[in-house]
């Protein structure tokens, strides 16, 4: 299906306020990600607590960001997340976050599947600061992938090999990438030199098999396409 944003609106679209449309069955929860939103100065342009009609609610919003949980009603097993895939598939402009109690891996790797960025999983429990939530927001708005450590660690399992390969300090440093990271902000979270960093983002993509891309978004978005692949 074709894009919903005509030629040349996408650019202004970015230049806006961000728009977001929420699909989360506790009323608590969604009540507070509007006023939370709200303080961030983005749009809530919807928020429901079913996925019926989720294509055509994200693009009569005209959302930037669906935010989903996994399990909605009626059954509250999947509907959440096969709705972001609906909406992924339907509305590629539109960024996914979903957010959820728990891990599910198989849909991960779907909506990770394009390589396209714009998708993030975090997982409820371990939200702990609402600024880094919103700027996670943002960062799949602008086509970053937002992923949390244990829905990295998932995918990392699931591939035992040529990942077998890797130094333990390598490991770390993919963990780190897949989690959108700038090299800065790995050296500083692994306590190394950035020069560090990039040479181990060197043997990474030399033990993978991978060529290194002309941005840090694109190297992430590499190794994820690579880890979905069997």
């Amino acid at each position: 299906m074709t894009d919903p944003y005509p030629e040349g609106v996408v650019s202004s679209l970015r230049s806006a306020p961000l728009r977001v449309v929420l699909f989360e069955d506790s009323v608590l929860l969604r009540e507070g990600l509007v006023r939370l939103f709200d303080e961030a100065g983005y749009v809530t342009a919807g928020a429901w607590g079913d996925a019926d009609d989720v294509v055509a609610r994200v693009r009569e919003a005209r959302a930037d960001v669906a935010i989903l949980d996994v399990r909605l009603p009626p059954g509250f097993r999947d509907e959440g997340i096969r709705a972001a895939l609906a909406v992924r598939a339907a509305l590629p402009a539109v960024g996914i976050l979903v957010l959820s109690q728990y891990v599910e891996g198989v849909y991960a790797k779907e909506l990770l599947a394009g390589g396209e960025g714009g998708v993030g999983y975090l997982l409820k429990d371990r939200v702990t600061s609402l600024d880094e939530f919103t700027d996670a927001v943002r960062r799949v708005r602008e086509r970053g992938t937002v992923l949390d450590p244990l829905v990295v660690q998932g995918l990392l399992s699931a591939r035992p090999d040529p990942l077998s390969t890797l130094t333990p300090r390598e490991r770390d440093v993919l963990t780190l990438m897949a989690e959108g990271r700038s090299n800065a902000s790995i050296a500083e979270r692994l306590f190394i030199g950035v020069g560090a960093v990039e040479k181990n983002i060197s043997a990474i993509f030399a033990k993978l098999g991978l060529e290194e891309s002309g941005t840090e978004h694109r190297r992430v978005l590499a190794v994820l396409a690579f880890l979905q692949h069997p």
